[in-house]
């Protein structure tokens, strides 16, 4: 599927590293953001709105057949989830009409999947959020889902990559500690796969519901950060409690495997030492 006319709302460094390869691959790409960027790519058009005023959205672009929707909320409180993620939605899809639409792309989070123990975690296991985040994206996928519209979930897990390395720092400071007793399961992303990936859904001819963003390698969070704490000369974590509000889980991405993508950092061990080299 080429030729496409997109709109990405929402375009922050996930979107952009998206737009790239959409524009790359002969697609017409539109990016929305409140603030766009003062350099812009070439061939990269960008749309200034605010996704939570319905009135700033009259100037979208006609025509659009697919829409992305990937936005990062300013505050990590309800009210600024529910105002972006629900309202945003709303307000974008009315401003639409949805008249061309073919189908709207919504990147989740695994946060919708809550606490599960340790045991391996795919797109039909059931969805219990520990916190709100988790809450307001469930919701707003069951609404999405319920439009007269085609519409794919992409539940994401963390995110690394370039500009997403706190953990490092912290682990230099001092600041890091991991549960080792019961092991506590982590699961990464590549920012570059996770582009990669939603690239990769938009194009697919008969695409499910729902997937799953994440690497091959789920590993223990100790695991994970001894490992990072080796590669860096930092002192090794201490023991401590599991992160709040998360959950432990092994995310399968069997069903994204099998739709075709294949991730450059199947192991974000190995994703970190290449930052780290680069």
């Amino acid at each position: 599927m080429v030729g496409e006319r997109v709109l990405l709302a929402g375009c922050g460094d996930l979107g952009l590293r998206v737009a790239r390869r959409l524009h790359a691959r002969g697609d017409e790409v539109w990016a929305l953001r409140r603030t766009p960027p003062v350099e812009a790519d070439v061939g990269i058009h960008w749309v200034r709105a605010d996704l939570t005023v319905a009135r700033s959205l009259q100037q979208l672009p006609a025509g659009l057949t697919q829409l992305v929707y990937l936005p990062t909320p300013d505050r990590r409180d309800a009210c600024a989830y529910g105002a972006l993620f629900a309202d945003g939605l709303r307000n974008l899809l009315a401003a639409t009409g949805m008249a061309t639409l073919q189908r709207v792309l919504l990147v989740s989070s695994s946060a919708v999947y809550g606490e599960h123990g340790g045991a391996w975690v795919d797109e039909g296991s059931p969805t219990t959020p520990l916190a709100f985040n988790g809450t307001v994206l469930r919701d707003v996928e069951q609404w999405l889902a319920a439009q007269p519209v085609r519409s794919i979930v992409l539940r994401l897990a963390g995110l690394y990559g370039p500009g997403r390395l706190q953990v490092l720092e912290r682990l230099r400071a001092g600041l890091v500690t991991a549960p080792r007793t019961v092991p506590h399961w982590a699961n990464r992303m590549h920012v570059g796969d996770a582009a990669a990936a939603i690239a990769h859904v938009l194009q697919l001819v008969d695409p499910l519901p729902v997937y799953l963003g994440v690497d091959d390698t789920p590993l223990p969070l100790d695991v994970l950060y001894d490992h990072l704490a080796r590669m860096i000369g930092a002192p090794l974590p201490p023991d401590g409690p599991a992160p709040a509000g998360v959950g432990s889980k092994r995310l399968s991405n069997a069903r994204l495997r099998a739709s075709g993508f294949v991730p450059q950092w199947p192991d974000a061990r190995a994703g970190y030492a290449a930052l780290l080299a680069g």
